[in-house]
Order: structure tokens, then C-alpha cells, then sequence
């Protein structure tokens, strides 16, 4: 899936994204650090892997469009 980065923070190494339909997901170091990005600045274009979030913590809480889903890759979208 693509989408653009919104935020970063290269302290924690997380930060989030914008999807296409402008739903933004966050992303924690895990995901960045399985990229093996240095550096994300917003507005590059990504190329992320995601995964229900119920899956992974076995309870969902939040809202929105994104809500459901817990990143776990980001990287360079290449063509």
C-alpha cells in the first residue's frame, strides 16, 4: 500500500502517515526500523505494510478509518 509521509520524529523514530484517501495511521520505531530507513521527511511518497490491529494487541480501541490497522513496515516508495 502507498501512501505520503505526514509526520516524523528522529528522536523516537515513529511518526505517521497520510493514506490517499487522507486517513492518517501512525507508525511506532518497529516499522520504521523494519524499512531500514535513516531519515523520512514529509510529503515522500511510502511504501508501508500493515496488519489489523486486533491482531496484533487482540483488542482494537480508537476510531477513524485508520484505527483498525498497526503499520509494520515503512519505506521508499520505488518504482
Amino acid at each position: 500500500m502507498q501512501a505520503t509521509a505526514y509526520t516524523y520524529d528522529p528522536e523516537s523514530r515513529s511518526g505517521q502517515v497520510l493514506l490517499d484517501d487522507g486517513t492518517p495511521v501512525p507508525f511506532d520505531a518497529a516499522a520504521f526500523d523494519a524499512g531500514g530507513l535513516r531519515l523520512l521527511r514529509p510529503g515522500q511518497r511510502v511504501r508501508i505494510e500493515t496488519e489489523d490491529a486486533e491482531a496484533s494487541s487482540g483488542a482494537g480501541t480508537g476510531t477513524g478509518a485508520g484505527a483498525g490497522r498497526r503499520i509494520t513496515l515503512v519505506t521508499l516508495q520505488t518504482f
